[in-house]
């Protein structure tokens, strides 16, 4: 494996549309994330090895305990990673203010959750990138428990392993598995090539149906 910012790097060159054409063209499925979990800032696309956070309701659970083990998330949570959360809830914010500006100062270049979030207006002024699926003012307290750190979770169709590379940008949020992110780094960027080509192409004239004959894509 290349080094990780390296990686980081170059996947924040790609674009979600290439990497799910060059993935489909590799055999790969069920790797997009459902289309209502969008950035925040869609402007700034969010790129990085994948941590992962799993949880689950507890209405019994008492505020000390809720927060505790929240503050144990933002402990936990890994300099240079995306967090990628799954809470088993779309109730409550899994992600605030305060929080944001813990992980930002930790290193963590962003976090995307299967639920919401809140304090959007603060998130958005620290350009923390944030993928989410609705914003509510409820939070976690005497409700909600994590109960897993760096283990497998499922988002829609996408299982996410630990390790896991994800890109979001305006049009979603596509994972690539952890032993293929090489071959499709080096796909992408060869494909993203070939655009190029077409594109100068075109704008020189030439038919549109021509080019797809010449160059196989459009």
């Amino acid at each position: 494996m290349t080094d990780p910012a390296l990686v980081t790097r170059r996947l924040e060159r790609c674009y979600t549309g290439i990497l799910n054409d060059v993935m489909r063209g590799l055999g790969l499925r069920n790797f997009v994330l459902p289309p209502e979990i969008g950035l925040l800032q869609p402007e700034r696309p969010l790129a990085g090895p994948v941590f992962t956070v799993s949880g689950h309701v507890d209405e019994g659970a008492d505020r000390h305990t809720t927060l505790l083990e929240w503050t144990g998330v933002l402990s936990k949570a890994k300099p240079g990673h995306v967090i990628v959360c799954q809470p088993h809830t779309h109730a409550v914010a899994l992600m605030g203010e305060l929080s944001a500006e813990t992980l930002q100062r930790r290193g963590v270049l962003g976090y995307v959750v299967d639920g919401a979030a809140r304090d959007l207006r603060f998130i958005l002024e620290l350009g923390f990138p944030l993928a989410f699926r609705h914003a509510t003012p409820k939070d976690i307290v005497s409700f909600w428990l994590p109960d897993g750190f760096d283990v497998p979770v499922v988002i829609g169709e996408v299982r996410v392993q630990p390790g896991d590379w994800l890109l979001a940008d305006r049009d979603g949020s596509v994972v690539v598995p952890a032993a293929r992110i090489d071959e499709v780094l080096a796909a992408a960027e060869a494909a993203m090539g070939t655009e190029s080509e077409i594109r100068r192409a075109i704008l020189a004239g030439m038919d549109p149906q021509e080019a797809y004959l010449k160059y196989g894509k459009f």
